[in-house]
Formats: structure tokens, C-alpha cells, sequence
């Protein structure tokens, strides 16, 4: 997980990109500006989309979410998960860049238990000893049962809203801490919610009864799983037992360990990899398609 990240690990993921620790922490968001800036397309650069802060009445209270669409017609809704840094500039910048593709992206803070976001500026700040203190509690609350309330609520503000085409799937995809919460909206929602993707998710795979790889089962979805080398090697049974959860349910996986880093799918993490991002980006829309 995000915080398992060793210092050897870090150090050398960010010499890879020319920079020390100290740079990383005084660059904080301008790297996922420049980075995700610079991993843009034409399509995205020059599509129109709408976007705003919504507030979103759940179970446990009120949570903020930012909402960005295509400025016309009804699309497919998505409800994207971030990492534990939270919903912050650079997961704005990653769903604007989804809703360019032609989605209603629904970009939750879930740490709204604790107050609206960001609760961090960037990943940066959460690496701190500070960041890890305030992030300790709001963690804890994201129990399974909270997470299912939450994302039934997310489904149903998606199906409300004019800018999604209630006769289409909903997608869930999440980083980090926020790949098990997809797969577990998936489960709280089968008949709306039809695809599923893991970009380095951490406790996909546990003996508890309620591990998400046992949720599979409950869905009627498409699964993405995208996997980080360090966590493989941690590991490295939870590849398998995806396969066979979702071959046991029937249901369609694609599992890959990627050559990357946990936390290579987000340009504000010391662990960022264009290149490898760009193929997990790619992988997720070719799911999406089936929405």
C-alpha cells in the first residue's frame, strides 16, 4: 500500500525522474500539473467538459465529490476511487482527462467523514509524519459496510443526474487503498454498476469472508486488475487467486502485473511511470467500452 512504500524504494523511483526527496516534497501538485499536462491528447485537450463540487447525502452525512462530464448528452457515470492521498488537483486533473473520453466522472473525497477535500494538496504532504498522523483515523472509518453505504449512494446520485445515460453501466475504477473499494461497489450494486478496475490496489486478497476477490462472485461485472511489482512480490499468490475467483464466477478478468511501482498510475506519487500509466489508462478505457 501507499504507505508501505520502503525508503530505497522511493529514492530510486524518484532518481528514475531526476529528482531527491526534498525536490519531490517542494514540487508537491505542480508534478501531477506538469504530468498529467504533458500525458494529455488532442481528444482530451480540446474536448469540452463541465465540471463542479457536489455534496452527495450518504448514510454517515454529507460527502463532497468533484463531477465533471461532457457539456452535452448523457453518458456512461464512473465512480473513481483515489488513493490514499485523497480526492486533490491531480485526481481532478485524471477525471477531467476520463470525461474527455465521454464519461460522467464522479471523483469522491472519501474522507468526507472528516471534512470536505482536499485533505491533502498532494502526495507529498501525506508523506509527511504529519500526513500519516491525520490520515490514521479517516482511514479506519473506511470500513466495508461504510464503503458499500457510500457507493450505493454514489450510484444513485449518478442515475439521477441528466449527464448520465441511466441505460448504460456504471464503471468503478480506484488506486491504492481505493482498488478494493471498486470492486466492492461493484457488489453493492451489480445490476448498475458493470465494470470494475484495480490500479494498484492494495488487500484485494485476504482471508477474511468479505475480501473483495470473494465479492466477485456477487457482480455482474468486468474486472480490470493492474498490479505494481512490489506488491506482487509481497504478494505474489493474489494474482492467482484473482484468476480463480473470477474464473469461479464466470466472470470476465484481466490480470496483469505491470513493470511499475505501487502508486505508478498518478503523476504526484514518488512512484509515477508515464509509460506503464498510459498502458493501465488504455486498458481501462478498452473495459469501459463494455459499459
Amino acid at each position: 500500500m501507499c504507505d508501505d512504500f520502503t525508503a530505497e524504494a522511493e529514492e530510486a523511483n524518484l532518481a528514475r525522474r531526476g529528482l531527491n526527496r526534498r525536490e519531490f516534497s517542494a514540487l508537491g501538485a505542480s508534478i501531477a500539473l506538469a504530468g498529467c499536462a504533458a500525458g494529455l491528447g488532442p481528444k482530451s485537450a480540446g474536448s469540452d467538459v463541465q465540471e463542479k463540487m457536489v455534496s452527495i447525502t450518504t448514510d454517515d452525512g454529507v460527502a463532497d465529490a468533484f463531477f465533471v462530464h461532457p457539456a452535452k448528452g448523457a453518458h456512461a457515470g464512473v465512480i473513481m476511487w483515489p488513493d490514499i492521498a485523497g480526492l486533490r488537483e491531480t485526481k481532478k486533473i485524471m477525471a477531467r482527462r476520463l470525461a474527455a473520453e465521454g464519461y460522467a466522472v464522479l471523483c469522491v473525497n472519501p474522507y468526507y467523514r472528516g471534512g470536505p477535500a482536499p485533505t491533502f494538496e498532494s502526495f507529498s504532504d501525506y508523506r509527511t509524519a504529519e500526513g500519516q498522523a491525520k490520515v490514521a483515523p479517516l482511514r479506519a472509518a473506511l470500513t466495508p459496510d461504510a464503503i458499500t453505504r457510500d457507493a450505493r449512494a454514489y450510484v444513485a446520485f449518478l442515475r439521477g443526474d441528466p449527464a448520465v445515460d441511466g441505460k448504460r453501466g456504471i464503471g468503478s475504477h480506484g488506486y491504492c487503498m481505493g482498488g478494493p473499494f471498486a470492486v466492492r461497489a461493484v457488489a453493492a450494486e451489480p445490476v448498475h454498476v458493470r465494470a470494475a478496475a484495480s490500479l494498484h490496489g492494495a488487500g484485494l486478497v485476504s482471508d477474511a469472508p468479505d475480501s473483495p476477490h470473494r465479492l466477485i462472485a456477487r457482480t455482474r461485472a468486468g474486472f480490470l486488475f493492474a498490479i505494481a511489482r512490489n506488491d506482487d512480490a509481497r504478494q505474489p499468490d493474489q494474482k492467482s487467486e484473482l484468476q480463480k475467483a473470477a474464473a469461479a464466477a464466470n466472470r470476465p478478468a484481466e490480470v496483469e502485473v505491470y513493470p511499475a511501482d505501487h502508486g505508478w498510475c498518478v503523476p504526484d506519487s514518488p512512484s509515477w511511470d508515464p509509460d506503464a500509466a498510459d498502458r493501465a489508462w488504455q486498458r481501462m478505457l478498452a473495459l469501459y467500452e463494455t459499459l
